[in-house]
């Protein structure tokens, strides 16, 4: 990582957690990018230099595995982080870009797309989640992965090029499924209890399998390319020790940027024109 990445990432963090003070009445250009993930949906606005100044999240189930299930939903999940966004900025968005997990059908893809235009946000452009992630991170060589709500999609770059992707299920919905089980609690108890902080040290040796799994999807999908890093990223990138058990699984260096479940997010945007 470098400098200007770790600080661009960090100002992202505090943007999305609401410890960044938008700025009132915002008249200059701006980027925005919607991530409709399968446990959380992500609404980001960049300013005219692609640095973040609004944001909103929220968990939902309307997508899985990158399939919109939930159609009338998404729309007014969208719409409703639209406003809020809006509201802070004191400006109308008017258009965001949107991405999808590699391997996606092309209509799904499409599905994406009709959720922003019927939220009242023209779709400028659709891009797989890990070359959306690479348009922050910038990496000429290596393997990005995105490990989302419920699927985990692989991209190896080489020169600075996407050569190869693929995704397959297995993500933080699994997760929250083996806790769930562990613990006899509903999933919505589960996905509290997963997420925060204080609970995790005790909940690293349920969910290590479910780790190994990623492990073994990004093993099989970089065999056969000259990989020496792995960069995770994504909501479920979050968890602590998962880029340890990634690279004990695979033999290959294993990074987490900061702020990981909104890199793909910030790339979308930034793919906005």
């Amino acid at each position: 990582m470098n400098p200007h990445l770790d600080a661009l990432l960090a100002r992202t963090g505090e943007v999305m957690a609401g410890r960044f003070a938008a700025p009132a009445e915002y008249t200059g250009r701006v980027h925005v990018g919607v991530d409709l993930g399968t446990a959380y949906t992500v609404l980001i606005v960049l300013d005219e230099a692609y640095q973040p100044i609004a944001g909103a999240y929220q968990f939902a189930q309307v997508v899985r595995d990158g399939l919109v299930v939930d159609y009338m939903g998404a729309i007014s999940l969208v719409k409703k982080l639209k406003a809020q966004v809006e509201d802070r900025l004191g400006v109308r968005l008017e258009s965001a870009a949107s991405g999808f997990p590699p391997g996606v059908p092309r209509v799904e893809v499409r599905a994406t797309a009709h959720v922003l235009e019927a939220a009242g946000l023209n779709c400028t452009g659709l891009l797989d989640e890990p070359a959306a992630a690479n348009q922050v991170l910038q990496i000429r060589d290596g393997a990005v992965v995105d490990v989302g709500g419920g699927t985990t999609g692989v991209s190896v770059f080489r020169d600075g090029d996407e050569v190869y992707t693929a995704d397959e299920p297995t993500g933080g919905t699994q997760f929250t499924l083996v806790i769930a089980g562990a613990k006899d609690i509903s999933f919505e108890d589960a996905e509290a209890y997963k997420i925060d902080p204080r609970n995790q040290v005790e909940l690293f040796p349920v969910i290590r399998p479910v780790m190994e799994k990623v492990g073994a999807i990004v093993q099989r999908h970089i065999r056969g390319y000259d990989v020496n890093t792995i960069y995770l990223v994504g909501g479920t990138a979050s968890f602590p020790r998962i880029a340890e058990v990634v690279q004990e699984y695979t033999g290959v260096t294993a990074l987490v940027p900061g702020s990981p479940m909104f890199v793909t997010p910030l790339g979308i945007a930034m793919h906005n024109p």
